[in-house]
């Protein structure tokens, strides 16, 4: 090993240790300066009273058995990526010291969370600037880590995005690969590693079990290379990253700044994607209420994907999404029986929705349905359809024609394996969300119940 390595890893680890320690140092997980500083990103308000029932900064109740690990906002669920796909969110600064934190509690957590989510293909974001000598992780709980994943979680994970990695990260996937891939082939074995080897992959991933997922980690550098995989404004970055990212750009000369964020194109004359429904009616010369997106989607999914285990929880091929979207937002016709790819036209759908300007549901009924739990079983039905009542024309007319749909995939669930709490998972964060993006992670689990109940009396709400 170079001096000129081992000089990085001091820097990036923030220590004064001669080269001559290095080896005893990746034993240790990435770490910062020492100095904790708080990190003011609690969750915003909204005029919802969400936040009194749900608790400060948790999508728990204050009486759940893992509310004291929610509560922190390590782990979060935020909606779909661009393609389709579940995005689970770590966040390293929000670790608090050792003292704070019940790591054990924090793993069942993480898994618990997980367990949701890995029938479907879904993503990790990790945030990991914040992670320091007071908050790592010790080298047991990473051990604990590496038994407790197995290949349940790491089957349907298409990628792993480590934002602002530091070169101790870097280094240590260059230099131990070929010793990670061997004591995983060997892993009954590996008591018989020495401990500085044994955990590395633990230090890496508790997912890192074959050279497969090696070439699903990817690094992001800046948050705005973040918009291809997903809306940032979906997710509730801890004020400690942006910070940090502000400052590792303000580096930057402004040549290469400028290289790194083009200007947004102007809209097509026919755009699809990102348009609001009125837009999308006005340009038809049927006055079709219902977006042609969603009918090309759903006329096909009836035809094709009814049958097919697991639509919806499958990802699609990115080039063919962009390749697609880009097709209807030029005004050429679409047709998803030459393509041959159900998953594609589920993806396709989903992105349609989550692109709107605004939910389908609309912000206006937001708060009436993340407090839908609070309106009694008996007068559900009546309160849904008061709701409904309030929907732009074009709105009813969507959610109408697709929860119809959704019955129909339901009504095949032996088969597809998606009946209506599995649907209301998939489509609740892409049929409403907050203005405000800390709202809208603790509001998850009350969409995605209203959504159930949408689907569950679909045939009283929608009758004449």
């Amino acid at each position: 090993m170079s001096s000129d390595l081992l000089v990085d890893l001091n820097d990036d680890l923030g220590v004064d240790d001669p080269p001559s320690n290095a080896l005893d140092l990746l034993k240790l997980s990435p770490m910062g300066d020492k100095l904790w500083p708080p990190d003011d990103s609690s969750m915003s308000k909204s005029e919802t009273d969400i936040s009194k029932r749900l608790g400060e900064g948790s999508h728990l109740t204050w009486d759940h058995p893992y509310y004291d690990i929610a509560r922190h906002q390590i782990v979060e669920v935020a909606g779909d990526d661009n393609f389709g796909r579940k995005v689970i969110v770590f966040n390293a600064c929000r670790m608090p010291p050792h003292h704070e934190l019940d790591h054990h509690k924090l793993l069942m957590y993480l898994k618990a969370t997980l367990d949701q989510y890995v029938e479907s293909d879904y993503t990790l974001i990790y945030f990991h600037n914040g992670l320091t000598s007071e908050n790592k992780p010790s080298l047991s709980w990473l051990r604990d880590a590496y038994r407790e994943f197995d290949r349940k979680y790491k089957k349907n994970i298409k990628a792993l995005y480590i934002v602002h990695p530091t070169m101790f990260i870097k280094t240590l996937l260059i230099l131990f690969k070929p010793l990670i891939r061997l004591a995983f082939q060997h892993h009954h074995h590996m008591l018989f590693i020495p401990l500085t080897v044994k955990c590395l992959p633990c230090v890496m991933n508790p997912f890192f079990s074959s050279f497969k997922f090696g070439r699903k980690i990817n690094y992001i550098n800046y948050l705005s290379e973040l918009e291809d995989i997903v809306k940032c404004e979906q997710l509730v970055i801890p004020t400690r990253v942006r910070d940090y990212d502000e400052k590792i750009r303000a580096s930057l000369k402004a040549s290469v700044q400028a290289q790194m964020s083009p200007p947004r194109s102007p809209p097509l004359p026919n755009q699809q994607f990102g348009v609001p429904l009125p837009m999308l009616r006005a340009r038809r010369s049927d006055n079709e209420a219902v977006p042609l997106v969603m009918q090309d989607t759903v006329a096909f999914l009836m035809e094709q994907g009814l049958e097919i285990e697991g639509i919806f929880r499958r990802s699609a091929n990115v080039t063919l999404v962009k390749d697609v979207q880009h097709r209807y937002n030029s005004g050429e016709e679409v047709s998803f029986s030459q393509m041959e790819d159900v998953h594609l036209a589920a993806v396709i759908l989903k992105t349609f929705l989550r692109e709107l300007p605004e939910p389908l549901l609309t912000y206006q009924l937001y708060n009436d349905i993340v407090n839908f739990h609070n309106v009694d079983s008996s007068s559900q039905v009546t309160a849904i359809r008061n709701m409904l009542a309030m929907l732009p024309e074009e709105n009813y007319a969507s959610l109408k024609f697709l929860i119809e749909f959704l019955v129909q995939v339901s009504a095949q669930s032996e088969i597809n394996k998606m009946n209506n709490a599995n649907l209301a998972v998939v489509f609740g964060p892409n049929l409403l969300w907050g203005q405000d993006a800390a709202m809208t992670l603790s509001a998850i689990g009350p969409i995605n119940n209203f959504t159930r109940t949408l689907l569950d009396q679909h045939h009283k709400v929608f009758s004449p």
